[in-house]
């Protein structure tokens, strides 16, 4: 058994089921913000019901995202010494200023969103609500800095093997950074959007037709339909910009060997990196060249230009095909409730039945599109400083295989027991529907609106 190889499996993995939290967290807090907004300024409860349905759904993703990270953390001493060794300089800073947003800001304010609705005044909890969701924003901001700089490195000077930072500012903002963090970010608003949107019609398809289903379904539809467009332009950026910095990822997500002009684009396709060919292709005459140069014409990089220094073909290209392909899905289906709910201010049942499973979309779309990144900068750890081969640890396979299966089967019984919470949340949101009085409110007083505190 490989070290190498099970060291890799047991970080993606890691990575893999922490990845599924922030990309809740981070959106969830801004959506939680407006639903506490709009009861601000309406007085109506269903906005309360709804913030209180959803902030139950942050704060378990929360904890999760937490003890997830934690022991992804503890990877880099065991499995992968050799990164904090070379490059600790500069991921450590990073790190600990996203641990200290995450700890000290979103932790601590999260405990009033949560329990000190009529406790504390209307403005503090308000305030505790615009916190926690620029708290999530900000850690977002921190780790995507550090992924973004091991992707495209600047800012540094190699000292004795070791990295040591010469510009900050260079560090931070690196080449790649404002094209990832934008498409993160609206990454996580989709996710959050078709989650909202995916048990909110779990709640329509089981009879509820309360106001605060509706809200949060509109919610969640519209703001999918609006970030999808914005989602597919920022997409294309992004590709540009790897273009430009990490051309051989660019080659193996579109399985091209050759460099050259008037190269098609690849639907389907089994890469074959042993006969540098395709096999079963079925592509687009010029679409490469025409979506990445933007010219029919335009010359696109070949995996054959980097002999031994380019990413593993397979898993690149159809990472990069059901990333796209779920997005387009999302497009149709956000459009299509946005229609109905626009125009004939209904959910046809089909639709409902669809839209369920399609709130798990943002989370095979984020991983897609995460295992594009992470795999297409293969061999690197950090590309062109430190390879990823050169960063594992002296552990014996054996000993890394039985944790990978302990992390495994931890991470599956985690994972089923939150979409069963979520689940449940759900469905008891539309058995109460909008009779159950708020957090500390009678029902006598569930009119008054928050303002006049």
């Amino acid at each position: 058994m490989d070290p190498l190889i099970l060291s890799r499996i047991q970080f993606g993995a890691n990575i893999s089921f922490h990845i599924l939290f922030p990309a809740i967290t981070i959106a969830l807090g801004w959506v939680l913000l407006f639903f506490k907004l709009r009861y601000n300024a309406t007085g109506d409860s269903a906005w309360m019901r709804a913030y209180f349905t959803w902030v139950k759904v942050f704060a378990l993703s929360f904890a999760m995202g937490v003890v997830s990270g934690v022991t992804m953390s503890f990877q880099f001493g065991t499995n992968w010494p050799g990164y904090m060794k070379t490059v600790g300089n500069i991921a450590g800073p990073l790190l600990a200023y996203e641990i200290l947003t995450a700890f000290f800001l979103e932790a601590a304010f999260l405990g009033i969103m949560l329990f000190g609705f009529r406790r504390v005044s209307n403005r503090i909890h308000t305030l505790a609500t615009v916190l926690v969701a620029g708290g999530t924003t900000v850690s977002a901001f921190w780790i995507i800095a550090l992924n973004s700089w091991m992707q495209t490195p600047a800012g540094f000077e190699m000292r004795d093997g070791v990295a040591h930072a010469v510009d900050w500012w260079a560090i931070v903002f690196n080449p790649s950074m404002p094209y990832r963090l934008v498409h993160m970010l609206l990454a996580s608003g989709l996710t959050v959007s078709f989650l909202i949107a995916g048990l909110s019609a779990l709640r329509y398809l089981y009879g509820d037709r309360s106001e605060s289903m509706w809200k949060a379904l509109r919610t969640g539809v519209f703001t999918a339909a609006m970030l999808i467009p914005i989602q597919i332009f920022a997409g294309d950026q992004h590709g540009l910009n790897t273009l430009e910095h990490q051309p051989q990822k660019i080659a193996a997500m579109e399985a091209n060997w050759n460099t050259g002009p008037n190269v098609p684009l690849v639907l389907f396709a089994l890469p074959d990196e042993a006969a540098r060919e395709n096999r079963f292709e079925i592509a687009i005459p010029d679409g490469a060249s025409l979506v990445l140069r933007h010219s029919t014409s335009g010359v696109v990089p070949g995996l054959n230009d980097y002999p031994g220094n380019h990413p593993p073909v397979f898993p690149v290209f159809w990472g990069f095909r059901i990333m796209v392909g779920t997005g387009v899905l999302m497009l149709i289906v956000s459009w299509s409730a946005a229609f109905f709910l626009k125009r004939r201010h209904s959910l046809p049942k089909p639709l409902a039945l669809i839209m369920v499973p399609m709130g798990l979309s943002g989370w095979l779309a984020t991983l897609a599109g995460w295992y594009t990144t992470e795999i297409g900068r293969q061999p690197w750890l950090v590309t062109g400083v430190l390879k990823t081969a050169d960063a594992v640890g002296p552990v014996a396979g054996s000993h890394v295989a039985l944790t990978l299966a302990v992390y495994l089967i931890l991470y599956v019984l985690l994972l089923i027991a939150y979409l069963g919470v979520l689940v449940h949340l759900a469905l008891k949101a539309a058995k109460d529907g909008d009779a159950s009085p708020l957090p500390g409110v009678m029902n006598a007083a569930l009119s008054q609106p928050a303002v006049s505190e």
